[in-house]
């Protein structure tokens, strides 16, 4: 008896431990499920295993976390934010389960490629040159608005490129509009264009809103 409760302590704790790890990181990088959400997603995945051994109850678990992931996912105006938290309280649910069936080695490998994805690659990310991406508003006096090629000149000299462009025309036909998704090379492009636009004669009002990766 006092072997068995053992083993369920050292399975219990080995999850515990795993997801305290995982959501440490989170924690680190101020996401809303954090330190303590990770531990506990873990510790119940593991209990839930040392309960019945049935598939089942994996699958179960499984589906359950899914609701719980969703809940860290929200949009910010043109963001969609926790993709990698939630998809990071998902995995912690499986390595929980690893570790409820004695799977130890598997979980403590799953544990390091979890951390791996969250601290390494994000390294590897911010190396790799990407492009820069965000949502434009354009606001002109209808008097002095260029046209479509102007706007695009405009843009290109600052290294930005617009996208799916759309126009509009408000306040009674006096202000001419256009939006868009616009591209860049790297943040400093927007600064430099959003300090031009501040200045520009013709311009009534301005959007730049950053569209995270």
């Amino acid at each position: 008896m006092t072997q068995t409760y053992a083993q369920i302590a050292l399975e219990l704790g080995a999850a515990w431990i795993a997801g305290g790890l995982i959501g440490a990181e989170r924690s680190y990088h101020g996401r809303a499920a954090g330190f303590r959400t990770h531990a506990l997603v873990a510790l119940a995945a593991a209990a839930a295993m040392l309960v019945t051994r049935a598939p089942q109850m994996a699958q179960g678990v499984v589906t359950g976390i899914g609701f719980l992931g969703a809940g860290v996912i929200f949009k910010e105006g043109v963001n969609v934010q926790g993709l990698t938290t939630a998809a990071s309280v998902w995995a912690i649910a499986a390595v929980g389960l690893l570790f409820g069936v004695g799977e130890f080695a598997a979980g403590a490998m799953a544990t390091a490629g979890v951390l791996a994805t969250l601290v390494a690659l994000r390294w590897i990310e911010d190396a790799i040159p990407s492009q820069v991406y965000a949502w434009a508003v354009l606001r002109f006096r209808a008097d002095a608005a260029p046209d479509n090629v102007a706007v695009r000149a405009l843009l290109a000299g600052f290294g930005v490129s617009l996208r799916d462009v759309s126009y509009a025309l408000s306040q009674d036909g006096a202000v001419m509009e256009f939006s868009g998704n616009i591209v860049a090379r790297t943040d400093r492009s927007f600064d430099e264009l959003a300090g031009h636009l501040r200045g520009h004669e013709g311009v009534t009002g301005f959007e730049l809103s950053r569209i995270s990766k």
